[in-house]
């Protein structure tokens, strides 16, 4: 709020500055520090806003002392027995402003203050004038007063606070629940989008097939007869069943997109899996070398898992990162850990999360988003279903993957590279570890 709201006055002010011209119209009324304890009440009141804040913290303390030694400085100027005056009421407005800004004890606290400060005015009296046990039955009565009204609008402001912060808490829920929701949308469209052209791709990949086998065949058969009558004839069939092999490789991997998954989830450990990838992964690779650097968290619980479909999942982010580091070599950390992540259809749920980072160029800011889209590769000759697949993948494990650029490279180099991170959820309350659950991942 800015200081120009908080200086507006409203029509509660108004009504202020009318009670307060009220009582100076009031005897006494030639009494000129009275008038000016009022006009000071009228000023503190239209500032008491802007007061606070600007002292969030202080603002109320001092707010309330200020009232409560204008409420002492008035009473003594509209009696000549300050303790007998009939504006007395006054220091109801420092206990009802202590207890709008405080809490229960600290109310009490300013109340017990403001009525030890009117009943520092017995002193003047207590030589002067018998006080009857009658006169401190009535002290004791108006005392009480204040206690009552600080705490009835103690609890009132007490509840009202409460009522709000139910209300902003609702509030919060209902904006995470659209965002899942929206999520949970977004995810359903790309899934009618992926199955769609999964549909599509499976169509084209089998009227493909048939022909690339017969091509395949005839330049194997034409490779036997020419043998070495003709050697351009032969090398040039050989590119053919070279070129035809690719080309069937590529009809596979659509066809692996395409179809549907069958996962049997069973509990496994899922370092061992990752292991295995990695394994997998560094055996067959022939460019520069790579370090492996792991850490596992100790005592990780099982997780339900399809291990052949996670180890597929594993190979493809782990053979992307030895690809992109293949130039000059780099530093590939896994890490696995249990963590706890929100989930559309579940919301906060514990898990296990996986991050591969390697120090390659990392993905395009770009391509991030669309990076799990099929036909979406930061490679030159990739075909972009790789990743397609993984996403498939975690989506039939229930959990998500997403991709993460990180500033500098792993091994503590300039470059900057790219960490997948992938979350496997727990058994849910309603599947059992130990019992298998089949899924079919279309």
């Amino acid at each position: 709020m800015s200081d120009a709201k908080r200086l507006s006055i409203n029509w509660m002010d108004v009504l202020w500055l009318v009670l307060l011209a009220v009582l100076a119209v009031l005897p006494p009324v030639r009494e000129a520090h009275k008038q000016l304890a009022l006009v000071a009440f009228g000023i503190l009141q239209l500032s008491e806003g802007w007061l606070i804040g600007r002292m969030p913290r202080r603002g109320p303390a001092y707010v309330v002392l200020m009232k409560i030694a204008l409420a002492t400085f008035l009473i003594d100027h509209t009696e000549e027995l300050a303790i007998n005056s009939y504006y007395y009421p006054i220091y109801f407005l420092p206990v009802m402003t202590a207890a709008e800004y405080f809490g229960p004890l600290a109310t009490l606290a300013w109340t017990g203050l403001a009525s030890a400060a009117y009943c520092a005015y017995l002193y003047q009296v207590v030589h002067d004038y018998e006080i009857t046990p009658e006169d401190y039955g009535r002290l004791a009565i108006r005392i009480s007063f204040f206690f009552l009204a600080a705490m009835l609008v103690n609890r009132f402001v007490t509840e009202s606070r409460r009522q709000t912060q139910r209300y902003q808490e609702l509030a919060e829920n209902l904006a995470e629940t659209n965002r899942r929701l929206q999520q949970a949308q977004a995810e359903a469209r790309r899934s009618e989008r992926l199955a769609a052209l999964g549909s599509l791709s499976a169509g084209l990949a089998h009227e493909i097939r048939n022909p690339l086998g017969v091509i395949k065949g005839s330049a194997e058969m034409l490779t036997q007869k020419l043998a070495e009558s003709n050697p351009l004839a032969t090398e040039l069939a050989g590119y053919i069943s070279t070129e035809t092999n690719r080309l069937s490789a590529l009809v596979t991997r659509f066809l692996d997109f395409a179809r549907p998954l069958h996962a049997e989830l069973t509990p496994r450990e899922l370092p061992s899996v990752l292991d295995r990838a990695l394994n997998d992964v560094a055996q067959f690779w022939k460019g520069v070398p790579i370090q492996v650097e792991k850490q596992y968290e100790p005592n990780l619980p099982l997780v339900p898992l399809d291990e052949g479909l996670a180890e597929q999942a594993f190979v493809n982010i782990i053979q992307n990162a030895y690809d992109a580091m293949n130039t000059s070599g780099g530093l590939l950390r896994v890490n696995v850990a249990p963590a706890r992540r929100v989930l559309p259809s579940r919301g906060l749920v514990d898990g296990i999360e996986v991050r591969i980072a390697d120090t390659g160029p990392g993905v395009p800011p770009e391509l991030r988003e669309q990076i799990f889209n099929p036909f979406i590769s930061t490679k030159k000759s990739g075909v972009g279903l790789g990743l397609s697949i993984v996403s498939k993948i975690m989506d039939g494990h229930h959990g998500w993957i997403r991709v993460e650029n990180v500033e500098g490279s792993a091994d503590g180099g300039q470059g900057k590279g790219a960490c997948f991170v992938m979350f496997f959820p727990l058994a849910s309350e309603t599947s059992q570890v130990g019992e298998n659950a089949h899924l079919v991942i279309s």
